[in-house]
């Protein structure tokens, strides 16, 4: 493993050795795992019938609970890389354990919830906690709180300190970023794409601005995303369920705070904008037009950006292309403009 990560410290690839190596381990786990999460969630019952009501687009059943196979990558990939990458520091420190813990307890929510469909009050509260404790877990290392905000395009940077706002801020973040990827799973293959855009955004911008411990973090996510693909893009033979988009809101959410938002202060607030983007305005069109028709926001229905791609006579490979063509874009805006006030 030295070596491999020795021999790519070459030209371009400079500072991206250690997320390259950490997004193939994660990529091969995920790749080779999935088939076997396959049987084990038909085995188990945890399968999404398309009978069940008229929002699935998939005509036969699949199983759900791919996000198992992601979190095994993502572990497995940085308990392989982390240490070479940190041979003489902490490769663990307490922010990452406790993401990596709470996020595998999401995990568990996740693969219960797919069995047992808990109410949307369950999930609030599971998604809120996992916000709120995990800002209770740092060293000097890191800590996943949004603890001020930066002025927007400011120079020199200028600051609004939250205080104890921080802790609700800072859950409220988490929440919305687990659950808007969480709402965008709809059609094969687009809620994996879209994380191994915005993971590979993610780590872009923190290996750019010195965060390499993130940028390996953000690169196995990007890999772990990219394996289960190969089974998640359509014709889809599994779907993530609960646990995958929750995990992976969850700890892309944390990296953010760890790594994007504390390496580009001027442009801080753009970042999750524009790294989160399609389903943040996923979530705001749903919310806005079920406003108008006069139902509660949380009323599961066909008013998503994909239904409507769909409606207009898109197959799910054109809606996904298409919006993955909008997260690859939105990412590349905002690499352009942290590059512009670097």
């Amino acid at each position: 493993m030295t070596e491999l990560l020795a021999a790519a410290n070459t030209g371009f690839l400079h500072g991206f050795r250690a997320p390259l190596v950490a997004a193939l381990v994660a990529l091969a786990v995920s790749w080779l795992l999935t088939p076997s999460i396959i049987k084990l969630a038909f085995a188990k019952g945890a399968v999404d019938d398309p009978k069940r009501d008229d929002r699935r687009i998939h005509k036969v059943p699949l199983a759900r609970w791919g996000g198992l196979s992601i979190y095994a990558g993502v572990v497995v990939a940085l308990l392989v890389v982390l240490p070479f990458a940190y041979p003489g520091g902490k490769p663990f420190p307490m922010y990452l354990i406790g993401i990596l813990v709470i996020g595998g307890l999401l995990v568990v929510f996740g693969l219960l919830d797919d069995l047992k469909s808990y109410s949307a009050k369950w999930q609030l509260l599971a998604l809120l906690g996992a916000g709120t404790i995990i800002q209770f877990c740092f060293d000097p290392a890191g800590r996943v709180q949004i603890g001020s905000l930066a002025v927007p395009l400011s120079t020199p940077p200028a600051y609004l300190l939250l205080g104890i706002a921080a802790v609700p801020i800072t859950a409220f973040y988490i929440f919305v970023v687990s659950k808007t990827m969480d709402t965008i799973d709809g059609v094969d293959g687009l809620s994996s794409g879209i994380a191994t855009i915005s993971a590979g955004t993610l780590t872009i911008i923190a290996a750019y601005g010195g965060q390499p411990r993130v940028a390996i973090c953000a690169a196995a996510i990007a890999g772990a995303c990219l394996g289960f693909l190969k089974h998640n893009y359509n014709p889809a033979k599994i779907i993530m369920g609960t646990s995958g988009p929750y995990f992976l809101g969850f700890m892309l959410s944390c990296l953010s705070i760890v790594g994007a938002f504390k390496t580009a202060a001027a442009v801080s607030l753009l970042i999750p904008v524009f790294v989160f983007g399609v389903p943040i305005f996923d979530a705001f069109f749903v919310i806005i037009k079920r406003l108008r028709s006069g139902v509660p926001i949380t009323t599961a229905d066909k008013r998503h950006v994909h239904h409507t791609l769909l409606g207009k006579g898109l197959s799910q490979r054109q809606t996904v292309w298409v919006l993955y063509t909008a997260a690859a874009t939105l990412g590349a805006v905002i690499l352009a403009i942290i590059h512009w006030y670097a």
